[in-house]
């Protein structure tokens, strides 16, 4: 009997304890850096629990980073102890740079920690939010759990998936696949004019605005799964089947003269399709 109270008490007081802590002091913090890359590479970058990303492409043959980190705690000394490690570590290489943020969800990047470190630290919540500029001719790959999503710029290809996001993405070229769990997705078309061979993109729960360009030539195939349904202002589509009619949660439709597949779907929710109206 000795032996399962023992047990019972040592299950139960986390949990105790855990419903008691209150985080009373918080600290914003910025973490940057800078260096050579050329285009023609890819930049992948996973982020915070929480947090945005915004990339931007630029004409420098460069990458920088600025992350501004925002931590809460019970005191002072362990914000100190916090901000010593949380932040953000790159793997650099001519054709690859991988942009990592570290913080108590992956163990710090498996850092050794300092023997005086409390583990109930490890509890503690913090966001991350990154603000990257990159070499317009590049690939990017971004992870991210819940916060913004921009990314404006970047004549390459886009992998992007988030949790929960309001994102805003231009795609110029290349192929663009976006995955949101929840939130709201603002997608256009350059208006310099697509030159992708595909685009994929996807909202589990919440709304999707698609605005393209009126010169566009492309398939298009829009889907909304369970509830909600296509709201189309864009002029001139038609289906590319003339037996398959457009319904209120399905299209398959052509513009102009065709080509590219671009694939629109919301599981629940509103996806509009738009023209292109500069300036956004």
């Amino acid at each position: 009997m000795r032996k399962i109270f023992l047990i019972a008490i040592t299950i139960a007081f986390p949990v105790t304890s855990l419903a008691q802590i209150t985080y009373p002091s918080q600290r914003t913090i910025t973490k940057t850096d800078r260096f050579d890359f050329r285009p023609g590479g890819t930049v992948m970058i996973t982020g915070a629990p929480n947090g945005s990303i915004e990339v931007m492409g630029s004409t420098a043959n460069e990458i920088e980073i600025t992350a501004r980190i925002e931590l809460r705690a019970e005191n002072e000394s362990d914000l100190d102890a916090l901000a010593a490690l949380t932040g953000f570590v790159t793997d650099e290489s001519p054709i690859r740079t991988v942009i990592m943020t570290v913080g108590s969800h992956n163990k710090f990047g498996e850092k050794k920690l300092p023997k005086n470190f409390a583990k109930r630290l490890m509890l503690a919540p913090f966001s991350v939010n990154y603000v990257v500029k990159v070499p317009k001719y590049i690939d990017i790959e971004i992870d991210g759990g819940k916060g913004d999503l921009t990314i404006r710029g970047v004549e390459g290809s886009i992998r992007a998936n988030f949790l929960d996001s309001n994102a805003r993405v231009e795609i110029v070229s290349g192929t663009a696949v976006l995955a949101l769990g929840k939130g709201s997705a603002d997608i256009w078309f350059s208006a310099k004019g697509w030159r992708g061979r595909s685009a994929n993109i996807q909202v589990g729960e919440g709304d999707m605005t698609v605005r393209l360009p009126t010169t566009l030539s492309a398939d298009i195939d829009a889907l909304v799964l369970r509830s909600g349904g296509i709201e189309n202002e864009f002029p001139d589509l038609k289906p590319r089947d003339r037996k398959v009619a457009f319904t209120e949660r399905s299209m398959s439709a052509k513009a102009g003269v065709g080509g590219g597949t671009l694939k629109f779907s919301v599981g629940q929710g509103k996806l509009r399709i738009e023209p292109l109206r500069a300036p956004l």
